[in-house]
This record gives structure tokens, sequence and C-alpha cells, in this order.
């Protein structure tokens, strides 16, 4: 089968579109025939090997251990192990799988469920990592409820436009942080409100009861000035640095919390089959509709993880099968 493969760390010309062997599901395992994958900062930070945190945390010292890129995924269900008794061959699934970036994936069927009717395999791929980690940072991290004053920083990003989507279901006043240019496309998500951060700064405006940080550009210090005295700040966006990257301001965040009242929280999304369930749910009752910016080709990878590193992709990039 074809993929992108990744053995060395570097910038998007180290992948490799390559032949490799098609993966053989263990038991509890099941085969997809990929039909769109979408890129996350998850994939270029394992293509770097930054921070370097990651190398140390198993990621491999000088070179990568897992050498195709890619976990969220869309597909045809083409083979299942003995234990796999959820799905059945042929069925139209989405959810997190490694090694995406190729024309099959395998992994546990735990992370996957059946694709919603109305959405295609582009839209569905789009879903699963930003997806999660939108819902998991307001309803498990923020616990928020309904009625409250949220403000989403990078609406108009991959987890920002889940994230003001989900929002609004769960009955919250939002407002949405974006740059000039997408002022409308985070308006159509239903924002209650939007600030152009090329003209205002809302740290310095009205107070939060939430704020989802997608973009780690300002000072924790600034971010709590624009949180109520017991509000939350949950950081899903970081730093970019070669040591710890996007682990600096949680750890800062970490020792702080201790002393105030509000809550500092980072946390990694995990997919799991209730969530994905509940993204489903919510495309299904017309609540949540995932935003895509670019498609690119199989072979293009290279291209559209290089889109995403210059960090104003609206919504998600997805590769196509």
């Amino acid at each position: 089968m074809r993929a992108i493969v990744n053995t060395n760390y570097g910038a998007p010309d180290v992948l490799e579109l390559r032949e490799i062997d098609k993966p053989l599901p263990d038991s509890g395992d099941v085969l997809v025939r990929v039909k769109a994958a979408s890129v996350n900062a998850l994939d270029w930070h394992f293509m770097r090997g930054l921070p370097y945190v990651l190398r140390a945390a198993g990621g491999g010292m000088l070179k990568p251990k897992a050498t195709v890129r890619g976990v969220d995924v869309a597909g045809l269900v083409e083979a299942v192990g003995a234990e796999a008794t959820g799905f059945q061959v042929g069925e139209e699934v989405f959810g997190g799988l490694a090694g995406a970036f190729a024309e099959y994936a395998c992994g546990s069927q735990e992370k996957l469920v059946r694709k919603p009717v109305g959405l295609t395999f582009a839209q569905a791929a789009a879903v699963p990592i930003a997806g999660c980690t939108a819902l998991q940072a307001l309803r498990d991290q923020g616990q928020l409820q309904s009625g409250q004053r949220v403000l989403i920083n990078g609406a108009a990003g991959g987890v920002g436009t889940f994230a003001v989507q989900i929002a609004k279901a769960f009955a919250a006043e939002v407002t949405g942080v974006c740059n000039t240019g997408n002022i409308e496309l985070v308006r159509s998500l239903g924002a209650d409100h939007v600030i152009d951060y090329t003209a205002d700064d809302f740290t310095k405006g009205l107070r939060y009861d939430l704020i989802i940080d997608c973009v780690g550009n300002h000072r924790l210090g600034d971010l709590r000035r624009a949180l109520t005295a017991t509000g939350t700040l949950v950081m899903v966006g970081g730093d970019t640095g070669n040591w710890l990257g996007p682990l600096i301001r949680p750890l800062q965040g970490l020792v702080l919390s201790r002393f105030i009242k509000q809550r500092l929280r980072f946390f990694i999304a995990n997919i799991n089959t209730a969530d994905l369930v509940a993204l489903s749910e919510l495309v299904d009752d017309g609540k949540l509709t995932p935003v895509i910016d670019r498609t690119y080709p199989l072979n293009e990878t290279p291209e559209a993880i290089r889109y995403l590193e210059t960090r104003h992709a609206r919504g998600k990039t997805v590769i196509t099968m």
C-alpha cells in the first residue's frame, strides 16, 4: 500500500510517499481502507521531534519509532479481528488510528464509530482529535454550564471551530477571538460575540467564566485578568519551543493553581467511543458541522503539514485518497 513515511526528524520535506506492507488486524483490531485523514499539530510535533520531551517520552530519541504519521481517519472497514465484533466489513467509520496517512490504517475498535450519514468522509476525518479536544475542554476540564460566559481564543482554527459550536450546543454565551478575515466564519458558527484580535485585546475587557485558549500567545497573568474570580482557563495550544514546548505554561499553571481560586487546566485529549458518539449525535442534531479549509491528495501531505505550520488554517486541513 502507499503511505507517507517519516524515518527522520525534520521539516515536511522528510516525509516520503512509499510502498509498504498493509497492516494486519490483531484480535481486537479493525483494518480500515482510508478515504480521508486530517492533519493535526500532533503530526508535525512528532514529524519534527519537537519539543524534545516527546522523544524522551517514547517517540524515539534519534529517529521516530512510529514511521507513518496521521491519527484522524475516515473510511471503510476492510477486515476485522476475531474479537472486533462491533463492526462489519464494508461499514463506513471514523475515529483515531495511528498511521492514518496511508491507504490502510489499523487499530483498536475502541477508537472507531460509525460515520454519520450526513458527513462526507473528508468531514468525518476532520472530527476526532479536534472534536474530542473541544468537547473534553468544555465539558470535562471547563465544566461548562448553561448560561455561562465562555471565550474561545483561536475560534477559527481546528479546535476553535468545534469549540464555538459545542459551547453553543451547551447553551453558553460564546465569544470567539480571531483575525479580521475570519470574523464572518466565527459568527456563522454561532458565536454571540466576535473579537478581532488585530484591533482589540480581549484580556482588557469583560471577564469570562471559562476561557479555552487554543493559541498560547498570552501570558498567564493576562489570561487570568480576563477570568472571573473563580473562572477556569483550559490551555489546549501553546508555545512551540524546542525543549518543553506547549508544556511550559501548563507547568506554570500547575504551580500557580495551588495559591489561587481560579482553575488553570491543561490536558491531552483522549479519543474514545463515547465521545465520538457524542460528537456524532451533535452532527445528527444539526448542532455541529466540521469546517474544512483545504484538502490535499496523499502525495501532497508534506504541503498540507507545511500549511498547518503557518498557524493560519481556517478549521481543518484534510488528506483525501
